[in-house]
């Protein structure tokens, strides 16, 4: 039976979580370590050019990681444009774009398409396809949203935000790849 400071606890985290969806992120993806490995192989995905990708690739550089579900592409446009003029190094950084095909009412097909359109078009970006919704069965992203996470140099977790930043969270984001990448 809960008490009332239970439940007045209970009430301003689900207030909060209302509030600002990504406050209370995935206990699967703690800041500062390495997320539990994730494959995306075969019909669960993988690259646009059919390889598996596995986030054991996360290594070397810093990177930044949207997942994205079709219909959300543009909340984080903001974030992605602000990360766009900063010009990191790409030696140092590194882009990915996972998108979400299982949270979409248009056939794997046409978003395929859409998605090589896109790698041609932003060639330094790594898209991917997420056909099973990996992500957030494995790292408990949230589904049918606009997730974005940065990895440190030995993919250790650093920064993680689903829906969409404020420009608190923008600046927060920009502040730690900064950090993280000497130019």
């Amino acid at each position: 039976m809960l008490n009332i400071k239970s439940l007045s606890k209970l009430i301003i985290y689900i207030y909060l979580s209302l509030l600002h969806p990504g406050l209370f992120a995935s206990e699967k993806l703690p800041l500062g370590e390495v997320p539990p490995l994730l494959k995306l192989e075969g019909n669960g995905g993988g690259r646009v050019d059919g390889k598996p990708w596995s986030s054991s690739n996360l290594v070397g550089k810093v990177h930044v990681l949207f997942y994205v579900a079709p219909s959300q592409k543009e909340l984080n446009r903001l974030a992605s444009d602000a990360i766009k003029k900063e010009k990191f190094p790409r030696e140092k950084y590194a882009s990915i774009a996972v998108v979400n095909m299982a949270a979409s009412s248009w056939p794997n097909f046409i978003l395929s398409t859409k998605i090589k359109s896109s790698q041609k078009e932003f060639p330094h970006t790594l898209y991917l396809k997420d056909v099973d919704r990996a992500f957030v069965k494995n790292w408990d992203l949230k589904d049918n949203s606009n997730c974005v996470l940065i990895f440190g140099t030995k993919s250790e977790v650093l920064f993680r935000f689903c829906g969409k930043l404020p420009e608190t969270k923008i600046k927060e984001m920009l502040s730690i790849l900064r950090a993280n990448i000497v130019k």
